[in-house]
């Protein structure tokens, strides 16, 4: 075996279960000192070790061992193939290299990568408006996002306290609405009501914390009420474990904390409705059908997309899945991802993504081969999805969703067909947005490119105004 060093994988391993550096040592029969070394990367993984975290934890060795796929080579391979490195990039054995031996640097060339992107990103936005100095830091969205995706877009502990609430209050999903709306009251004192569009105005859910009130909109489906309720739940029942989540975090700002703290109270939401084994087992049974599993556990299709982004549970997991939905603009208003797929926070998607087609057939699936600028390929399915309606006056308030998967996977999701690759003519070659694409004579460029310089012929006039 090549050497390993699982620094920050044991780190997560320990704290999820709760564990100091010498509970471990002794679990695993080492010494405290070499579990230190271990989690700050001084000390290869040896065999003996990674039998004996095996047996006492349940966990298999693919889990552990860092591998080609991992969330940070992933983002060091997509950060190389910035055009201001020029041709003096590292090959994936220098990057694994540098991920094994210095970690610290390889996380710190990162966060100044990531600096640089949303400084880019920033100037794109603002134009020829003067840029404040703080605008070189990362957005509260992207520290979220990336957070959640350092994470594996797992939390283990608000799986279990999930699975320990179904385990007290045994429900079936359709009658999932009765027991949280008895069980705020109960435990908690707090009164659930429903109330007309009228008396929301544009409200869809309002918690009175002092009142003991939770008054939900009719504007919402029968899925979505049961949601907000279990949102609730989750900040009334369990906000210490939200308080632990984000102490391990790299955020820093109340604003931050209260988004990351709402982002997972949706997290333990879906993890109540949707229970980690049975919905996973469905999921296989019906090769990810997401109307079956919709159906079967009486939640929305969005829900579901959401939800199978985090079933990376280390002793059982399911297909890592990204998802992005976006508006009629392509602004982006939701993203999670379990994969090395790049997501751009705003700026507008591809167009040749069919992610925008799914606009002229609402609530039909869009299946689609995809492949990134350098080189990876997914395969991907699209939907639109409803927002809440207020009144017959409001505008269209359909959004469209994205779920995808590394091609290696397509082979078990029901829409990918017979399974069998298509043929590389096949795959649609997009990028994440025009300003940051590389890509050179695409008939779908709307901007020049920041990131590399495009030739200007005279005598030429191209497929679009940029060829030229």
């Amino acid at each position: 075996m090549k050497k390993a060093f699982i620094g920050s994988r044991l780190r997560q391993l320990r704290r999820e279960r709760g564990l100091t550096q010498a509970a471990m040592a002794d679990s695993l029969g080492i010494s405290a000192a070499y579990v230190n070394m271990l989690e700050k990367n001084q000390r290869s993984l040896s065999v003996p070790v990674l039998m004996a975290l095996s047996a006492q934890f349940g966990i298999d060795w693919q889990d552990v061992v860092p591998d080609s796929g991992s969330t940070l080579l992933a983002d060091l391979r997509t950060a190389i193939q910035d055009p201001i490195f020029n041709e003096q990039t590292p090959d994936l054995d220098e990057l694994r290299l540098a991920i094994d031996h210095a970690p610290v640097l390889a996380a710190a060339f990162l966060k100044l990568y990531q600096s640089h992107r949303a400084a880019i990103d920033n100037i794109m936005r603002l134009g020829n408006e003067k840029m404040p100095a703080d605008m070189v830091a990362l957005s509260s969205e992207t520290t979220i996002h990336d957070f959640f995706r350092s994470c594996g877009n797992h939390f283990d502990p608000l799986e279990r306290a999930a699975e320990q609430l179904a385990t007290d209050r045994p429900c079936p999903p359709d009658e999932m609405y009765m027991m949280l709306k008895a069980r705020l009251h109960e435990k908690h004192g707090i009164s659930v009501t429903t109330l007309p569009i009228e008396e929301m105005k544009d409200a869809l859910r309002i918690h009175d914390v002092e009142g003991k009130a939770l008054q939900l909109s009719e504007a919402l489906d029968y899925p979505n009420r049961t949601f907000q309720m279990a949102h609730v739940l989750c900040f009334v029942e369990f906000a210490d474990i939200l308080e632990s989540i984000t102490e391990d975090s790299s955020l820093t700002t109340k604003r931050s904390i209260d988004r990351c703290h709402i982002e997972l109270a949706n997290y333990f939401a879906a993890a109540l409705l949707m229970p980690y084994d049975r919905f996973l087992d469905v999921a296989e049974q019906s090769h990810y059908d997401i109307d079956r599993l919709a159906s079967a556990f009486s939640v929305s299709f969005e829900q579901v997309c959401q939800r199978l982004t985090t079933l990376n549970r280390d002793t059982r997991r399911g297909v890592p899945f990204f998802f992005l939905r976006v508006d009629k603009a392509g602004n982006v208003t939701k993203r999670f991802n379990a994969t090395t797929f790049t997501i751009a926070e705003y700026g507008g998607s591809c167009p040749v993504w069919n992610l925008h087609a799914t606009f002229r057939t609402p609530g039909v699936i869009i299946p689609q081969f995809v492949e990134l600028p350098d080189g990876e390929r997914f395969f991907t399915i699209s939907r639109t999805t409803d927002r809440p309606v207020y009144s017959m006056d409001t505008q269209d308030r359909r959004l469209a969703i994205s779920l995808g998967c590394e091609i290696r996977h397509a082979n078990k999701l029901i829409y990918a067909g017979s399974g069998a690759l298509p043929a590389d003519t096949a795959f649609s070659r997009i990028g994440i947005n025009c300003h940051l694409c590389s890509r050179l004579n695409c008939a779908q460029r709307a901007h020049d490119p920041l990131v590399v310089e495009l030739t200007t012929d005279t005598s030429r006039r191209g497929e679009t105004r940029y060829e030229s």
